[in-house]
């Protein structure tokens, strides 16, 4: 079986799907969408395309009777049919009383695996009554919660494996299954480590605010932000802004700020070749040997040595 959204945007752009995958018509733009029903309780939609335009889909399978946990993998793709700019992969996580759709902004360009899993039988695959807060709040869905979580590592081999490992079709339903729920069986336990003992139930328009404090301040990573301004940007109050931050990105403001800040360096040593007082200068850095200290505890090695390529350290 394959997702009835996927068989309604086929029918939109006048194709069809083979092998679970919708293929986007050159006159319409580029890429393909895959999908997988796997049982009652877990499906996944893998998303890489570009479209020229807009176009409107509505799940017909929505039903917010169900308590459906989403997981949205974003920016995952190493290669992505979606020239998107520069963003740290990450996945966000919603229980279903958040229509994602409303408060997280949908494009054109889609880069993205999608996974449904059912609330209830996702609870009883686990064993043990102690779970953390964001854990039992996640399994018993009652309340509107947005999580969002940067992609780890382990995480990304897991994605890539799904994107680029190739199956028969007589293994792929079986082995796309297995991923899907490994991939989200390693970010339930990055999720059990957050520290909140209490969890405030969530709308749209606080989301929305929370999310663009989060744009606005790593469209600016060299000038570190300012709580008050934030806060009077997202029209409330400091503390209440600091801790719908925390619960949502499970970090203080300064501290993801910090983290992703480091990301960019990593990213502009390695991928844009620029010289270690070139990348901490642009990234508002004035004292080059604290910048050197700080990429250092987030990424695990000087500045300098991290741009050194592999085969140049051997020699």
């Amino acid at each position: 079986m394959i997702p009835a959204i996927l068989t309604r945007l086929a029918r939109l752009l006048g194709t069809e799907i083979k092998n679970r995958q919708l293929d986007i018509p050159e006159e319409y733009g580029e890429g393909y969408c895959k999908g997988f029903v796997f049982n009652e309780h877990i499906r996944m939609l893998i998303s890489n395309y570009r479209l020229n335009e807009d176009i409107i889909v509505e799940n017909p399978e929505k039903d917010i009777s169900r308590r459906i946990l989403f997981f949205k993998f974003q920016h995952i793709f190493r290669e992505p049919a979606a020239r998107q700019p520069e963003t740290a992969p990450s996945v966000l996580i919603a229980t279903s009383r958040i229509n994602t759709d409303e408060v997280i902004s949908v494009h054109s360009n889609t880069a993205t695996i999608n996974i449904e899993v059912d609330a209830g039988y996702l609870s009883g695959l686990f064993d043990g009554p102690e779970r953390s807060t964001v854990l039992q709040s996640l399994l018993q869905n009652t309340q509107p919660l947005v999580f969002e979580q940067i992609v780890s590592p382990s995480l990304q081999k897991i994605a890539d494996e799904i994107v680029t490992i190739p199956v028969g079709e007589t293994f792929e339903r079986y082995f796309m299954r297995i991923k899907a729920e490994e991939l989200i069986c390693r970010l339930l336990v990055e999720l059990e480590r957050r520290e909140e003992k209490h969890l405030y139930a969530l709308n749209s328009k606080d989301i929305r605010a929370i999310y663009r404090v989060k744009q606005s301040m790593l469209e600016h990573p060299d000038t570190p932000p300012v709580i008050h301004e934030l806060a009077v940007q997202a029209s409330m109050s400091p503390t209440k802004l600091k801790r719908l931050f925390r619960q949502i990105f499970g970090d203080s403001i300064f501290h993801y700020y910090q983290a992703f800040r480091m990301q960019e360096a990593a990213r502009l040593l390695k991928e844009k070749k620029l010289s270690v007082s070139e990348a901490g200068y642009r990234l508002g850095f004035s004292n080059l040997s604290h910048f050197s200290r700080v990429f250092e505890k987030h990424i695990g090695m000087k500045p300098k040595k991290y741009s050194v390529p592999a085969l140049q350290l051997r020699d």
